[in-house]
């Protein structure tokens, strides 16, 4: 094994630890804005070490672009998806939990 093996099984190891940090949040955190942070947060970091550990491994550059492009779209759809689901929560009423 080479060292830029290592390096994308790392990187694609600290990805799995990133989205097992946001469904733990999902499951534990009190309210839907907590919950929303949560996941949010730990997959768009998640989703990009994995891109790293995959483009590392990528043959070519058409390749790299394509995952950097999946990346970024799904960045773009999980801020519109969290937007919409905590604007429809505020409307219903629903409010930050508090102490």
């Amino acid at each position: 094994m080479t060292v830029s093996d290592y390096f994308s099984a790392f990187m694609l190891l600290m990805g799995g630890v990133f989205f097992l940090a946001g469904t733990l949040g999902l499951l534990r955190f009190p309210d839907v804005f907590t919950r929303l942070h949560a996941l949010t947060k730990a997959d768009n970091l998640g989703l990009g070490f994995i891109v790293i550990g995959l483009a590392v491994q990528a043959e070519s550059w058409p390749v790299v672009a394509k995952l950097v492009l999946v990346w970024l779209l799904v960045l773009l759809a999980g801020a519109s998806v969290s937007y919409l689901v905590a604007h429809g929560a505020l409307q219903r009423g629903i409010r930050p939990w508090r102490r």
